[in-house]
């Protein structure tokens, strides 16, 4: 795939699929004059059920592919890939790269009114213990489910509610 003059500075976000858009907009509100770069990889989606060092592939390849544009940093904005995948994107990429997870727990920190903490993901966010590691240093008692099919009905729900006149929500 070639892209003809892509953004100089630019910021590139990666997911494994449509879920990292939430992170984009975030983003995008923090810096408004920053143009981003965004791959979701929908052709491999989900990445929660596959293994780690599968993940790290898919990681390292789609990193390579966006340093390649010029990019001045990644968000991997996919909690798999954060947790199985970043500590190879550190060493191997030659500009920065942040992941979700610190972020999450900042904001779960920040939430939990009883310093308990309940954390679903997929298979592969949960089982890296990722999340429960950094909440519990903090002496947060978590709570942690994986959810095999929680990316599928999420980025389904994201589709449905992103068109006009759809709603989805659950009772």
């Amino acid at each position: 795939m070639t892209v003809k003059n892509p953004p100089s500075h630019a910021i590139g976000v990666f997911d494994s699929g449509v879920g990292g858009l939430t992170v984009l907009q975030a983003l995008r509100r923090r810096m408004p004059g920053r143009d981003f770069i965004y791959l979701g990889d929908t052709a491999r989606v989900p990445y929660g059920r596959k293994p780690p060092e599968m993940v790290v592939e898919f990681a390292t390849e789609i990193a390579g592919f966006l340093c390649g544009m010029g990019v001045e940093g990644l968000v991997v904005a996919c909690n798999t890939a954060s947790a199985v995948a970043l500590p190879a994107l550190a060493e191997r990429c030659p500009v920065p790269a942040w992941g979700v997870i610190d972020p999450g727990v900042e904001a779960a920190a920040r939430a939990t009114r009883t310093g308990s903490v309940g954390v679903i993901g997929t298979k592969g966010a949960i089982g890296s213990r990722a999340y429960q590691r950094r909440l519990e240093a903090r002496g947060f008692k978590v709570w942690a489910q994986a959810c095999p099919c929680w990316c599928m009905w999420w980025k389904r729900a994201w589709w449905i509610q992103s068109k006009p006149g759809c709603w989805c929500g659950s009772t």
